[in-house]
Formats: C-alpha cells, structure tokens, sequence
C-alpha cells in the first residue's frame, strides 16, 4: 500500500509553500502529494494554479510522487496540458501522475465562465482529450479528428521521462458504470462512493474495493499494472480504526491510501503532514 496526500491550491499557501508542504511529506514518509485543481476554489478563497505549484513542488522533492486529484479536463486545451505534463514531467524525473475527471458540478471554474456544464459534454471532452494527450505524448506524427477536438499531423517533442506515457487515474463515482469503464482504459482509478445525491461522505468498503477490482478486471485488455487509490477525506480521530480499514482495503485490492488536509493555517497543515501516514506494514 502506498500513502498519498491531497493538498488544496485554495487558501493562505503559494506555490512555494505547497512546495515546503511536499518536501516536507517525502521527509516524514508519505508516498505521494496530489493537488486538487480550481480556478476558483470553493467559498472564492485565494486560489494557485495547480500546474505552477506542481513544478515548484518537482524542484524541491527528489522521489515522492506528484500530481493531481483531480483535473478536469474538459476545461482544458489537451495540446497545452500535454505541454504541461511532459514539462512535470521531466523536472521531477519521472514521478507525475495525471489524476482525471469531469469536475464537481457546482465548479465556478465551469459556471462562472462560460464552460460547459453539460456532464455529457464534459466526459466527451475528456475521453477525447485523453486520446490526444497520449498521442501527442507518444512523441510521434499524430493527427486527431474528433467531434470536440481535432489535431492535423503534428509531433510533440519531448516525450514524457515515465514510458510508455505518463500514468492516468480517472476519478468518479463508484457503482457508475461510465467513469468506471473509462478508468479502465488507463492506469488507474481515484473512486468515491455514489450517494444517490446525499452530500454526506461515506466510505468505501472492503466489499466495494473487491467488486471494483473485479469490474476492472473484466473491462480491461491491457496487462500493465492498475492502481485503485482509496480515501480521500480527512483522517478521523481514532487511529487504530483508521489503520484496521486501511489494511482491510489494501487486502480487497487497494493499492493507495489518500488523506485529504483540508485549507487551514499552514502551521496546522504541517502538523497534519508531520504526524505521517498511517502505514499497515
């Protein structure tokens, strides 16, 4: 089981405090630091652009695993975030992970600027842009004609470090048949568990990490590895209980543990990345 961290770009932090915050989570032990990605955060806080923070964030870590959770691609040109990735790419030396989704559905980044809101349109738009970017990722001639997108016999130059491409975890909900088709086409899934329109958090479960595995497994051709990266909400008081469903979701098939730390003073974040993951082994 690997340990990933979820930081905002929204509140009192820049660029090269996300970027102290990482270093200081590859110090205590974690695994990976995934930033979510607003134009607008929730409640209009001060907001980073996750992809500047990225690349500050490579130059001042040497192995922990960076990238997003996640971004919504629809609101995205693929051509300028194929650049961006492949930039990460080479300035961590290999260690970006592009997390993927159709974005929250209240998003201003999406409402308040004129961007489609369409859920339709937006997973669209992001399985087109995925075939683009792993095109033009293959450092190849690559030519595209979608209904959304079309790209005319063009060759992007560098290729990725990570080979065969960078990897790609999709987000959604989990039993939605759609997204989770969708993450099966790629590297990996970042689920959480569909609530028929309950805002309340809730949990996956053993049995439903068990059941995703197998749903992938028979959607999936490819034989290279595929991470399921479970979590995602801020860690609840009592540990020993955190730690027994940890080792319960790695059993059923989890391959990443994710503590969300929610925007706070960055005296606080720190302490919550000091305390460290909660490993099982």
């Amino acid at each position: 089981m690997h340990y990933g961290l979820e930081l905002p770009t929204g509140g009192v932090f820049a660029p090269l405090t996300l970027a102290e915050l990482a270093s200081l989570a590859e110090e205590v032990g974690w695994d990976g630091v995934f930033l979510e990605d607003y134009i607008v955060y929730h409640s209009a806080l001060e907001t980073y652009d996750p992809w500047v923070a990225l690349a500050t964030m490579a130059l001042h870590t040497e192995r922990i695993r960076l990238g997003t959770c996640v971004t919504p691609v629809s609101r995205r040109r693929p051509w300028k975030l194929a650049r961006e990735t492949v930039t990460i790419d080479h300035l961590s030396n290999g260690r970006l992970t592009l997390g993927v989704g159709l974005g929250d559905v209240g998003d201003a980044g999406f409402s308040k600027v004129g961007e489609s809101t369409d859920t339709k349109e937006r997973a669209g738009r992001l399985d087109e842009a995925l075939d683009v970017l792993a095109g033009l990722w293959s450092g190849k001639p690559f030519s595209y004609d979608g209904k959304y997108y079309r790209v005319e016999n063009v060759t992007f130059l560098p290729r990725p470090v990570q080979n065969p491409r960078i990897p790609i975890w999709v987000g959604g909900g989990w039993p939605l048949k759609g997204p989770m088709l969708r993450a099966a086409r790629w590297d990996g899934v970042i689920p959480y568990k569909q609530t028929n329109g309950e805002r309340a958090w809730h949990d996956m479960t053993p049995n439903d990490v068990r059941t995703l595995k197998a749903f992938i497994k028979d959607n999936r051709s490819a034989l290279t590895p595929f991470d399921i990266a479970i979590g995602g909400r801020r860690r609840r008081p009592d540990w020993d209980k955190e730690r027994e469903l940890i080792k319960s979701i790695a059993e059923a098939g989890g391959t990443w543990w994710m503590e969300w730390i929610p925007p706070n003073k960055p005296d606080i974040m720190r302490a919550c990345i000091e305390r460290g993951p909660l490993r099982i082994d």
